[in-house]
């Protein structure tokens, strides 16, 4: 048996991952740069390549069983030929929802309380009390009710605000301190009703280019737009035109379309647009948190238990049980 890892593990984690193991089990630390080659002798893969990989000649070899992705995002080895195969997808849904939390309450609160405007004055050494805005007691909608997004209403509750939510799974009871989880249909239903919409997404054939310029104009006029989800689910030309035209009162944006964001990109020089680097799981736990659920799943398919997180490959994301 051989796992093939593929994120960024120490001694001791690899310890860890081989006591997980029967003895006798093989464990690989390719790392990005040796990946694209180990995967083709992997039975198992916990990991997220972030470089090109022959997925198709993996899936033709028949050898590998299982991928444990690193990543709550499927979109990196949720090819075709994975989804038409055998091969069992497991995720880290949910694992970083704190740090998401975190983020995205970071983007919010800088935007409201102009923080880009004082951090430019810092520079300038002007002692300027510019004007601010306020998050307390806003209208809140979540596009995308799974691991990250109920941990951000938790999260949002305490500013006093109204919360609905939309999910393709609503919940048939929603948290107390969410007033509705609408069907993903709703969507235009809820972008028309709040101050804020912030995606929680994942990405897959039906949110690849969700946000376009129907779905913007459904928005609120002078709402704000926060993508802590995947950038392709948004359509960034139809986004600067919502912001040139001050439909969108901003904009605060952790992804975009195409990253790195191109230098030449309007979105850099906007005034009303906050852009940070995909970072929002980022996390001083990250990799320790990442190989306690590793483990976890190993010990489970070892001992031919039901695995955490099992994703459904159409979808890209776990099925969420009531």
């Amino acid at each position: 048996m051989r796992v093939v890892l593929c994120y960024p593990v120490e001694t001791h984690h690899l310890d860890r991952i081989a006591a997980a193991c029967p003895i006798g089990t093989e464990i690989v630390d390719a790392g990005q740069g040796r990946i694209a080659v180990e995967l083709l002798e992997a039975d198992i893969f916990c990991g997220h390549a972030k470089v090109p990989v022959p997925w198709d000649e993996v899936v033709r070899r028949g050898r590998l069983r299982w991928i444990q992705s690193s990543a709550a995002g499927m979109d990196h080895c949720l090819v075709p030929s994975v989804i038409a195969s055998k091969i069992t997808v497991t995720s880290a849904s949910g694992l970083f929802a704190d740090q998401v939390a975190e983020h995205t309450l970071a983007l919010l609160t800088g935007w409201y309380r102009s923080m880009p405007a004082f951090y430019g004055a810092q520079q300038m050494r002007q002692f300027e009390r510019l004007p601010t805005g306020d998050l307390h007691r806003k209208s809140i909608g979540i596009v995308g009710f799974g691991g990250n997004g109920r941990r951000l209403a938790e999260v949002l509750a305490p500013f006093r605000g109204r919360i609905l939510a939309t999910d393709l799974f609503p919940p048939k009871s929603p948290p107390a301190h969410v007033e509705a989880v609408w069907p993903a249909e709703r969507l235009h239903d809820l972008l028309a009703e709040v101050e804020i919409a912030i995606l929680c997404l994942p990405l897959n054939a039906s949110t690849l280019g969700l946000i376009d310029s129907s779905a913007l104009t459904a928005m609120r006029p002078g709402s704000l737009l926060v993508n802590v989800a995947r950038g392709q689910c948004v359509v960034e030309r139809d986004l600067v035109e919502a912001l040139r035209s001050g439909h969108l009162a901003g904009a605060a944006l952790d992804v975009t379309e195409v990253e790195p964001l191109a230098a030449d990109s309007p979105l850099w020089e906007m005034p009303n647009v906050i852009i940070t680097p995909h970072v929002g799981a980022q996390s001083a736990r990250r990799i320790d948190d990442t190989t306690d659920l590793v483990c976890d799943n190993l010990r489970r398919w070892f001992s031919d238990r039901p695995l955490r997180n099992v994703v459904d490959k159409q979808l890209g994301f776990p099925v969420p049980v009531e």
